[in-house]
């Protein structure tokens, strides 16, 4: 995990949660929908005890095989693949684990605390798929990460094994097909703990300070209360509603021992060199030529109120040979909270790394409007640039509009620098030459970033012989690739494109095509005449290819042959459905129904609605269609598609569009457009015969648990719903939650009108409430649905509370898992009734 990817997940927590595509039983289906009973049997807490199971069909979809993963070498001409076994046990997930500075920490293993591990690896050969096996792997195999050196000659992984307390580099001689040990003791607390220098002689990592002696000891008899103290300065500065804070000095000190990692050079001998003093690095990395590092070292005070990510930090330029210092890039003090506006951004350097295609230059963006967009402003943010050995200042790169979103580098003559402001959702690229100042910057695109149909794709990336991501260029040095998801009203197809630079005009290399749906990974060469892809259709999962561009008439090769995760479920019917809200704007959704089911001769079936609420500047964009008809039936034990192994209908992400054209916010009429979308879906759904309006249960995880409980308060659409870790009262967020810009302060009234804690009395239909006890995520505290639910039984409503033990935003036990399942199933067959049962196929 990087810098900034703990940033985001910190700031605006998780927005959406990964699924799981996994698939389950074929059914043929026979009587109509059970009457709707007035409400669900309940049984009380008391004497409740353990996890439950759910219906065997239900049990298969999460313990469906997952298929493997491939990581490309830097050449592109072989693959290592890397296979995730099942979901892990409850005990796995309920190991002792810190909570601090806003992070999850391990302490056996002294790593980021996941769950999710590699338990077999092996090498393919791109061009014909022919598997290698690797010997001398350690066992049990419990992978994190995995890294390709620069030569592609090794491949380095990180096992982490809690049991053991193992958290070791390994690694990988490609051409021997051979494995061993290089390091024991890293420290992965905040990043992947190793990274290839680019010679491929060795590896910088971070390793676990020797001679710390035991943790400091955790609670026991306090020393004194925590406190805190602000003073009136001169502006509001809102601070999200973070999770997993410090509260005290005896946290901090905890923080500070397993936080606190050596940086270190690792020859392929395992002699370990050791680089600077050790302490709390944000991120540590080297430069193109390999002989400086850019180091971020966490600095007091800390904060109790914001993530280790917005503590003081020191960033350096460090000797890669020694670890002396070089050069002090700058000093950033603590932040605590940013001026109100999605688009504030702390003042100072910020988002500082190498250029991949020069020797040792630093580029950082730096506010200009003191980081808040409030401000009128010419030039929101200046990029700045400045080479080795610093000595002499920094120079502007670029001035922009509004803020940096980071460059694509190619050459001196060649990057792609992007800007975006989020206020307008505007987006643009520019090409500049950031060895030709004079050159002026020119513009490539300016569209809405929620303008899919519009998207030119993303440029195509290779590494360089440093193991730098850099711009995939033709040997004429004329033209880039693009790779784009092709979003269009007929669905997505998604291209890859050669654009020329002088001409700007655009070749499609290739298309997916109707009825099947294909997705290009890689160009496999310079020129872009092989590439890699994915293929897959409704009832056959997603396959590696490579397909000749060069021959139009070539089939494409099969490399891997993936099965069906659940082959009783094929045959699953999946339509990409269209309909008009009242006011116009078009909607979809997928709508998926049992194999062998049929409207007019079987009747109408319960069915499950899930959906998750997105906001948008313009009606058009948010009426653009998404998703295709023609991707993997994939049945996932995350959202609704579980439930047409019991022979539920199911309809998946209908649109649900929060609209605030030009200065209209979009959350101001929030409800009553999220009514008109419920309205919509629903009339669409009864109107095909699928189901009735006695038997629909809508639900949702986060965002949509909130529209879930919106929806049963303000509505009486719909007969149960599915609220999972959602959040319910918006005096507890109220520096912001989700897209909403504007702190409780400022909108008072939509902040009260759209938190349903406050209309709990309105709620009359069944509603079941799940939980993870430790939600980490920014504004879903475990509170939120422990008050919700007490408001609803409270006030007379019938609802149910499942609280699941070690549990965060998103549920990794399987224990959990099939509890969550179990749960859903007995809610929906005791409110909207059990679905259709399922006769096998002869």
């Amino acid at each position: 995990m990087t810098r900034n990817d703990r940033r985001r997940r910190a700031r605006w927590g998780s927005l959406l949660v990964g699924m799981a595509l996994l698939a389950v039983a074929p059914l043929a289906l026979a009587a109509a929908p059970a009457a709707r009973t007035s409400a669900p049997q309940l049984a009380t807490a008391k004497g409740e005890q353990g996890y439950e199971l759910p219906s065997a069909a239900l049990q298969a979809v999460v313990d469906a095989p997952r298929a493997p993963t491939l990581s490309l070498s830097p050449r592109r001409d072989i693959a290592a693949m890397l296979q995730t076994p099942p979901l892990p046990s409850i005990a796995e997930v309920a190991q002792p684990e810190l909570k601090l500075a806003g992070l999850r920490i391990n302490p056996a293993t002294h790593a980021f605390s996941r769950f999710s591990f590699g338990n077999k690896l092996w090498l393919m050969n791109v061009a014909d798929g022919k598997e290698r096996q690797i010997t001398g792997l350690p066992q049990p195999l419990s992978i994190a990460t995995l890294a390709w050196s620069p030569d592609q000659q090794y491949l380095a992984f990180n096992q982490v094994h809690a049991a053991t307390g193992a958290n070791e580099l390994w690694i990988v001689d490609v051409a021997a097909g051979t494995a061993r040990r290089l390091v024991a003791d890293l420290n992965t607390v905040l990043g992947d703990g190793y990274s290839w220098l680019p010679d491929s002689r060795g590896l910088l990592v971070m390793q676990q300070l020797k001679g710390q002696g035991p943790a400091p000891a955790a609670g026991g008899i306090p020393t004194g209360p925590a406190i805190q103290q602000t003073e009136a300065d001169a502006g509001v500065r809102s601070i999200r509603t973070y999770q997993d804070l410090l509260k005290n000095e005896a946290d901090a000190r905890l923080f500070d021992y397993y936080a606190s990692a050596q940086p270190a050079r690792i020859a392929l001998d395992g002699m370990a060199t050791p680089l600077s003093t050790g302490g709390v690095y944000l991120d540590v990395s080297v430069s193109p030529d390999g002989r400086h590092l850019l180091a971020e070292r966490v600095l007091r005070p800390y904060s109790y109120l914001v993530p280790a990510d917005d503590f003081p930090r020191r960033i350096e330029v460090l000797s890669a040979a020694d670890g002396r210092l070089e050069h002090t890039v700058s000093t950033l003090p603590l932040v605590e909270g940013l001026p109100t506006g999605n688009d504030a951004v702390p003042t100072g350097v910020r988002d500082i790394g190498w250029r991949a295609d020069a020797p040792a230059t630093l580029v950082w963006a730096e506010a200009q409007d003191g980081g808040d967009p409030n401000r009128e402003a010419k030039v929101r943010d200046a990029v700045m640039m400045q080479s080795a050995p610093f000595e002499t200042p920094p120079v502007t790169l670029a001035q922009l509009g509004s803020r940096y979103a980071g460059i694509q580098w190619g050459r001196g003559d060649l990057a792609l620098l992007n800007e975006s402001w989020w206020k307008s959702r505007e987006v643009k690229q520019w090409r500049i030459a950031p060895d030709q100042p004079d050159v002026a910057p020119e513009l490539l695109s300016a569209r809405s970033s929620q303008d899919r149909y519009s998207d030119p794709g993303k440029p195509g990336m290779v590494r360089d012989v440093n193991g730098r991501s850099r711009l995939q260029i033709t040997a004429d040095g004329r033209s880039i690739f693009l790779y784009g998801q092709g979003a269009s009203p007929e669905g997505d197809r998604p291209f890859v494109d050669r654009l020329d630079l002088t001409s700007k005009q655009t070749t499609r290399l290739f298309h997916s095509q109707a009825p099947g749906y294909a997705v290009p990974q890689a160009l496999l060469d310079q020129e872009g005449t092989s590439l890699l892809l994915t293929r897959e259709s409704p009832d056959a999962p997603a396959n590696f290819y490579v397909q000749s561009l060069a021959d139009a008439n070539a089939a494409p090769k099969a490399l891997t042959r993936f099965e069906h995760p659940l082959p009783q479920l094929r045959g699953v019917s999946k339509e990409q459905i269209r309909y008009k809200r009242n006011d116009g704007v078009d909607l979809t959704a997928t709508l998926m129904l049992p194999p062998g089911y049929d409207a007019k001769k079987d009747g109408p079936l319960p069915l499950l609605m899930w959906a998750y609420p997105g906001e948008f500047k313009t009606a058009a964009a948010a009426s653009q269609v998404t998703d295709s008809p023609y991707r993997f039936n994939a049945i996932s034990y995350w959202g609704p598609q579980a439930f047409l192994a019991k022979g539920y209908a199911v309809l998946v992400s209908p649109s649900m569009p929060i609209i605030g054209e030009g200065d209209k916010e979009p959350n101001d009429t929030y409800l009553p457009q999220l009514i008109a979308n419920a309205e919509a879906a629903v009339d669409e759904v009864v109107r095909r015969g699928v189901t009735d309006r006695e038997h629909i249960a809508i639900g949702g995880h986060s965002y949509g648990a909130f529209m879930t409980a919106n929806l049963l308060a303000h509505t009486r659409l719909f007969k149960a719903g599915i609220a999972r870790s959602g959040a319910y009262n918006r005096t507890l967020t109220p520096f912001g939650f989700q897209a909403e810009e504007r702190n409780y302060w400022q909108a008072q009234d939509v902040y009260q009108k759209m938190a349903p804690f406050n209309y709990a009395d309105k709620i009359k239909d069944p509603i079941l409430f799940i939980h993870g006890v430790d939600d980490n995520n920014s504004g879903t505290f475990p509170i939120q649905s422990e008050r919700m639910f007490a408001a609803v039984k409270g006030l007379g409503g019938t609802a149910r509370l499942v609280m699941l033990p070690n549990e965060s935003h998103a549920y990794r036990a399987r224990e959990s898992i099939m509890t969550m399942l179990a749960e859903s199933e007995r809610w929906l067959e005791q409110t909207v009734g059990p679905g259709r049962p399922i006769k096998k196929k002869r």
